[in-house]
């Protein structure tokens, strides 16, 4: 979802103003201007029969004459004088499926919509810049947003409405009043619409930089002072009613915590990471996290499952274990990769996008419980397992169904209870065993089963995580088993497809697929040490250049090509990290592992051109605090030189070394971190900083105590 701070707020309050302005108007003109209607409405499938997306294919019975996003539908648009209903969202969406079922299935409003109307269905996961524009669009009306997202747009895009979950008497109103409104004020809706039209515009404005102000620890430091003023100390996360997870910022704040030894940020990770790992936003039984708590208290999650969420989430908790050496933590990793294995993948190796919230028509029907078949699964262990769960407290959506959560961790809970804690993780194994087993044969929740190149690489990064910090060899496999998946299936040349799926349409990649992919490639090959991979980050890297770069910000834009009502620019991040924080990140590592000076004077300017909205609004921004941590603290660049770098590399990187670029070679390398560095028979280990290396060292505890030091010399 969109970040509110993101927008500028003057803007939004002005659009908002002037929006309410023009649709008083014909709010107030109430007589139903019915005008000729169709005297049928189309019978049987419409034209997203003929799509792939699982979404899609959702509405493809729909009376309304739904038709995908494509050049013709818009030119239908003008050719005809016809406004534009873009409705978006995607297949694990609760409120989509409630709207489709009151609103867009029904004859009357099916009609309403296909005289009036080019009614255009969008699947944001497949088409996520047309969902940012119109998204942005609703912001600034509403000053919020959500799915589905119905925006009402005039011929040539330009949007007049936008809302998100409407009822049926709601949703006619709104089509009556708008096509009125249209027809009787076309000079006004079309001010209107290039108003809006401009506004998009203007959020995606960033002013770009050929200096380095402001890229020091002092405006690091400031943005996050002023982000801890919004800190929820008791549930951790930051303060609201509901709660995502934010792993982006997790990340960072863990990274800087230990860069500055400061227990605060530190113990404020810990709390996030345990509250969330004991709450119903967590599958207790099947492993994995929901995508949103709908409270402050992480207990009721919204029960739909994302890929992007636990790939990132892979990463969190793995590098929470590096640091804290938590065993509840490493139970997270294990029991995220166990959930995708089971129930995301791909026999090819990829792994699908999303599961539904609902199944069998209710939200959360397949993992909430009744006290009843608890008991009769659990039998007499049901009173230990009731006390771990507080189960009594647990009747949170309605008379029967139970949500399981935890309020203590497992060291308190087996000491209160006076049950060694051997014996409690043995009955917690076969309590999820049974659970597991019997959930298995309810109604599995639909399966959205695209696999997205850029959430497919953050699965690729969380699994290099989950293999620095367990030492198991079995999530690098997983990572290389991805990467195979979409250099087979999703890589044409040097050019990605943003997801795949078997006889579908491909669009072509966004630059968040190969920032994303980018990244991961060169985490691939540090821990590899396989130059190929860091050949093809180079590659995609020289493509991202040449084809996505935006003279005017001094960014990268999201599209290949602008078709748009706006050109898209997106720096803050939401769910997802910003593409262009991972683009300037990625510049960053490659400028270091080439001796590239270009590329790190461009990620320099880059971050420097976003200082002015990390100060204002840190938490919007986590990815960029994290380039702003390299470029202010001390960097270290780690070469591990000899036969034996592998071994020595996974030794490194099962201790937490933020602000440290850890690689190596077995054999002669032309990058410059390793020339002249390969000595027979030895494999050494150099620490440099600022293109000043330390003596090489051999073990890497001695390595370690010079990163160490380093990290102290401000």
């Amino acid at each position: 979802m969109l970040s509110k701070k993101a927008l500028n707020t003057q803007n939004m309050k002005e659009y908002t103003i002037l929006y309410y302005l023009f649709f008083a108007l014909f709010i107030a003109l109430t007589a139903c201007n019915k005008g000729k209607r169709a005297e049928t409405v189309r019978s049987g499938s419409n034209a997203l029969i003929h799509e792939t997306s699982p979404y899609l294919l959702q509405h493809a019975n729909n009376p309304v004459n739904w038709v995908p996003w494509s050049n013709e539908a818009l030119e239908q648009a003008k050719s005809e004088g016809k406004l534009i209903l873009v409705s978006i969202g995607y297949s694990s969406c609760h409120w989509c499926h409630v709207m489709e079922s009151e609103t867009f299935e029904n004859e009357e409003v099916a009609e309403l919509m296909n005289t009036h109307f080019i009614n255009i269905k969008v699947d944001r996961e497949e088409r996520p810049d047309i969902d940012n524009v119109y998204m942005t669009a609703l912001q600034l009306i509403t000053g919020s947003g959500g799915w589905p997202l119905n925006v009402i747009t005039l011929p040539n895009g330009n949007p007049l409405y936008g809302g998100t979950y409407h009822t049926r008497e709601q949703w006619t109103q709104v089509l009556l009043d708008v096509n009125k409104f249209y027809t009787e004020e076309p000079q006004k809706a079309t001010e209107y619409g290039e108003m809006l039209a401009k506004g998009i515009q203007e959020t995606n404005k960033i002013i770009p930089v050929s200096n380095s102000d402001g890229t020091d620890a002092a405006s690091l430091e400031e943005s996050v002072i002023k982000w801890k003023n919004s800190w929820d100390v008791d549930w951790g996360g930051d303060r609201g009613d509901e709660k995502f997870m934010m792993p982006t910022n997790l990340s960072f704040l863990l990274n800087y915590s230990r860069l500055l030894k400061n227990k605060e940020y530190k113990d404020h990770v810990r709390n996030t990471l345990d509250k969330m790992a004991f709450g119903g936003i967590y599958d207790q039984v099947g492993g994995g996290f929901f995508r949103y708590s709908t409270d402050t208290y992480w207990k009721v999650p919204h029960f739909e499952k994302m890929l992007y969420d636990n790939a990132q989430m892979l990463r969190v908790y793995s590098t929470a274990y590096k640091v804290f050496k938590e065993g509840n933590y490493r139970e997270i990793v294990v029991g995220i990769s166990d959930f995708l294995e089971r129930e995301m993948k791909h026999p090819a190796g990829g792994y699908y996008a999303a599961l539904d919230a609902d199944s069998e028509g209710v939200e959360g029907k397949y993992y909430v419980w009744e006290e009843r078949e608890l008991k009769s699964i659990l039998t007499d262990d049901y009173d230990v397992f009731a006390s771990y769960y507080s189960i009594p407290s647990q009747r949170v959506l309605g008379d029967s169904s139970l949500i399981l959560f935890r309020n203590k961790s497992d060291t308190f809970f087996a000491s209160d209870q006076g049950i060694p804690f051997k014996e409690l993780a043995t009955m917690r194994t076969k309590w999820n065993s049974l659970l597991l087993n019997a959930r298995q044969k309810r109604t599995f929740p639909r399966k959205d089963d695209k696999v997205i190149t850029s959430w497919n690489a953050l699965l690729m990064i969380g699994f290099l995580d989950a293999y620095a910090a367990l030492g198991d060899e079995s999530y690098l496999n997983k990572s290389l088993e991805i990467l195979d998946f979409l250099q087979t299936n999703s890589l044409r040349g040097n050019q990605l497809i943003h997801s795949y799926k078997e006889g579908g349409d491909h669009v072509p990649g966004f630059l968040e697929d190969y920032a994303f992919l980018i990244e991961a490639l060169i985490k691939l090959y540090g821990a590899t040490t396989n130059q190929d991979h860091l050949d093809l980050a180079v590659a995609l890297n020289s493509y991202v250049i040449r084809t996505f770069s935006d003279e005017t910000t001094g960014m990268f834009r999201f599209n290949q090509k602008e078709e748009m009502i706006s050109p898209l620019v997106l720096t803050h991040d939401g769910v997802l990290p910003s593409p262009n924080a991972s683009m300037a990140l990625n510049l960053f590592h490659l400028g270091h592992l080439l001796g590239d000076k270009a590329f790190l004077d461009r990620s320099k300017n880059m971050v420097a051109s976003m200082v002015p909205n990390i100060l204002s609004d840190g938490q919007a921004y986590g990815k960029w605090n994290e380039l702003l941590m390299h470029i202010s603290h001390p960097y270290m660049e780690v070469a591990v030189v000899g036969e034996n770098s592998k071994a020595l590399i996974q030794r490194l990187n099962k201790i937490h070394l933020p602000n440290t670029l850890i690689v190596g070679a077995a054999e002669e390398s032309n990058l410059p971190l390793f020339t002249n560095r390969l000595v027979s028979d030895k494999t050494l280990i150099y620490v440099c900083k600022n293109n000043t290396c330390k003596l090489p060292v051999a073990l890497p505890e001695q390595a370690i105590d010079l990163i160490n030091t380093s990290y102290e010399e401000q």
